[in-house]
């Protein structure tokens, strides 16, 4: 029995480095093949060739050598690393094989391997694996699962010992199922360190589900002619192991393993590992029925871990929608109500609330000093996420002196109220039963050479400062408990903005109701006004008699009449800030068809794309549309009527309004009193006005920005 404080040197870690798929070499039990894939003639290989295929084999067809048509097989590789196919077994020197054919750029690599003195037959193993699998699906628990897998791999292979070897979050693994002959000293539950299958061979195991080495005191048969040291052996059963795996299995005292892989969604969950004290062989029909039963293993693992996760993920939403309605604020009044169902929600010891107004502790917690510690260690994090770890002492060494309170933590800030929620997980210390000294991995012999370790006696490892280990389930929930809060908070901080909005809603309503009155009584007034200033215009040009007195008073009487109907259609119930400027035009042309006559009416026409305006560009808009459809009126057509036709259309930030007549064109007549109001008013909107010949007639094109230009 070792203690805590034996220690070695530190392990050397060249085996994550050795490049085991290029060994270049083979197990000597099998025949290996490597062939040119253009001419299917063999340029290399390695076992017994001469005993099987004569002196001459090199450069000799495969289609000879295999009896069989190597084309039509190939044409059903799957392309891609582990792309294989299984040709027809043969007979070479009174003893049947199992051929496989592998692709390994650039060549082409068959292995030949012993076939079974007696193959499985298929309609007994099916019936088997059936059965084996329906008390897969019985076992209620991982761990009786494994049990049963156990058993049912010893039966399959006869192998001594059968051991179902789970990966641990650090690559350690653990055997979690074993079944072995009595004589035996047992594995189950001895932790084997990281270091035994180095990095580079657990990712074989995913590509290659099954490994059989029948004989650890073999001699590796290399590849040969020279120059094919090289080739790339990762599909090849028959592939030479590593000279400290080797060695490992002698200091284990297994003189044969086989490994079965167990994947679970593409990661290598575990192995089936099988030893024998003596050598013994594993043929492929085996191998096959074995993979294929590790297959439904790790189904049956994903269901099982998936139903465990669904339960705890159920447990956890109905603590959540029992406690997230109480966490209102003040959230210090709410974890003094219900802090024994916060607690327990997460399987803490102990819960504290950390806030402005001090420390509140429930539970087994650290001394108040300390939390206010651990609560300055976690703000200086600056994380509003939450925190969890189950050794706090790796992270922050000062909780060393209190991890019997609290090796475990669980923090979830709550930054609405500048507060943090804190779970504690006392320490649980664990005794690690080791398959030997985890800390004397690979060494170094006297001539430098690499070594595995040579002990595999029990030894004990007792661990402190961790707590429980915090669940995937249970970090989820802290998650979506931070969420709810925040959810919660920004809900009332809404419902308080809602609120004050709707207060300014209701005075900006009552403002407007006040300023529609005024506005209403302004535009009664100035409606007056303009009558009466129009009344006496049309008196004083009736005075007049005729003539160029008359005339003058006449259009002044006229472009009054514009102004006034500007003014009306601007001081509408409806009217608002922003205006449609079509729907504002149509409405203007409307009533100047009324003020013309009905021989113009007939004559004018619109086409107008809607354009949101501010309402005092519309009044500008409006005058100059207006006095643009009167010069028509007057100078277009002398004496008689004719088309007006008014457009409306928008480029980006900028209108355009089109005036356009098919009467005399340009005549200097026009350029009086309003062509002068028009471009004072052009200049006070930043707008252009330009005059082009209609052919025949006049196009006024006024081009102007919708939104005023910023001060």
């Amino acid at each position: 029995m070792a203690t805590r404080s034996e220690r070695a040197a530190p392990d050397v870690t060249e085996c994550d480095r050795e490049p085991i798929h290029i060994p270049g070499a083979i197990q000597p039990h099998g025949l290996v093949l490597i062939a040119d894939p253009a001419t299917l003639h063999v340029v290399a290989g390695a076992g017994r060739l001469e005993q099987v295929f004569g002196d001459d084999w090199l450069g000799q067809s495969l289609d000879t050598m295999l009896a069989q048509d190597v084309a039509a097989l190939l044409s059903t590789l799957v392309a891609g690393p582990g792309g294989t196919i299984r040709g027809a077994s043969i007979v070479l020197q009174d003893q049947r094989f199992d051929v496989a054919i592998h692709q390994a750029a650039p060549w082409l690599i068959v292995e030949l391997e012993p076939a079974s003195a007696e193959p499985l037959l298929a309609g007994e193993m099916l019936s088997w694996m059936d059965s084996i699998a329906a008390g897969f699906e019985r076992a209620a628990t991982i761990p009786s699962l494994c049990a049963r897998a156990a058993i049912a791999f010893r039966t399959l292979t006869g192998f001594d010992r059968v051991m179902i070897y789970r990966f641990l979050d650090d690559d350690a693994g653990r055997v979690v199922g074993e079944d072995r002959d009595p004589a035996l000293h047992s594995f189950m539950n001895h932790h084997f360190p990281a270091s035994d299958i180095p990095r580079q061979a657990r990712a074989l195991y995913v590509r290659n589900r099954t490994r059989v080495i029948p004989d650890a005191g073999y001699e590796p048969a290399p590849l040969r002619p020279a120059g094919f040291e090289t080739v790339d052996l990762s599909d090849v059963a028959l592939r030479s192991v590593s000279p400290i795996h080797v060695q490992y299995l002698q200091n284990m005292g297994v003189a044969a393993s086989a490994s079965i892989s167990i994947v679970k969604d593409g990661i290598l969950w575990g192995m089936i590992a099988c030893h024998h004290r003596t050598p013994r062989i594993m043929p492929l029909d085996v191998r096959l029925a074995g993979a294929a039963l590790a297959g439904g293993l790790a189904r049956q693992i994903r269901t099982k871990e998936e139903a465990e996760s669904y339960r705890e993920r159920l447990a956890l939403r109905m603590a959540e929608d029992s406690l997230v309605p109480a966490l209102k604020p003040p959230l210090r009044r709410a974890v003094a109500e219900r802090h024994e169902d916060i607690r327990r929600m997460m399987d803490g010891d102990g819960l504290a609330l950390i806030d402005a107004d001090g420390i509140e502790m429930y539970g087994h917690c650290p001394a108040r000093a300390d939390t206010a510690a651990l609560a300055r260690w976690l703000a200086e994090r600056n994380t509003t996420d939450a925190f969890a770890t189950r050794s706090l002492a790796e992270t922050m060494p000062q909780a060393e002196a209190f991890a019997d309170r609290a090796s475990g933590v669980l923090a979830l800030p709550v930054p609405e109220e500048d507060a943090m929620l804190v779970w504690f997980r006392v320490e649980q210390v664990e005794e690690i039963e080791w398959a030997g000294n985890p800390h004397k991995g690979v060494e170094l012999d006297r001539n430098a050479q690499l070594t595995p370790r040579k002990s595999f006696e029990s030894w004990r490892e007792s661990v402190h400062c961790r707590s429980r280990r915090w669940t995937l389930e249970q970090v989820e929930a802290a998650h979506r408990l931070r969420r709810a809060m925040r959810e919660a908070s920004d809900a009332r901080e809404r419902l308080r903005l809602y609120r004050e909005l709707e207060r300014a809603i209701i005075e900006k309503d009552a403002a407007l109701v006040q300023k529609d009155v005024l506005m209403k009584e302004v535009d009664h007034r100035v409606q007056n006004s303009l009558q009466l200033v129009q009344a006496f215009l049309s008196l004083q040009a009736r005075d007049a008699g005729p003539g160029a007195v008359a005339d003058q008073l006449i259009e002044a009487s006229s472009r009054l009449s514009a102004v006034a109907l500007v003014h009306r259609r601007l001081y509408r119930d409806d009217q608002i800030e922003t205006i449609d400027l079509a729907r504002y035009l149509e409405d203007l042309v409307s009533d100047l068809k009324g003020s013309l006559g009905a021989q113009w009416a007939a004559q004018m026409s619109t086409n107008l794309d809607p354009i949101l305006i501010p309402t005092d560009r519309a009044v500008n808009l409006g005058l100059i549309a207006a006095e643009l459809v009167i010069n028509a009126t007057k100078y277009a057509y002398p004496g008689g009527t004719g088309p007006i036709e008014i457009a409306l259309e928008q480029h980006r930030n900028r209108l355009r309004l089109i005036v356009a007549d098919h009467g005399v064109g340009v005549s200097g007549d026009r350029r009086g009193f309003g062509s002068r109001m028009m471009n004072a008013v052009m200049a006070r909107f930043g707008g252009e006005l330009e005059q082009v010949d209609n052919a025949p007639g006049l196009r006024t094109i006024v081009t102007a920005p919708i939104e005023a230009k910023p001060a």
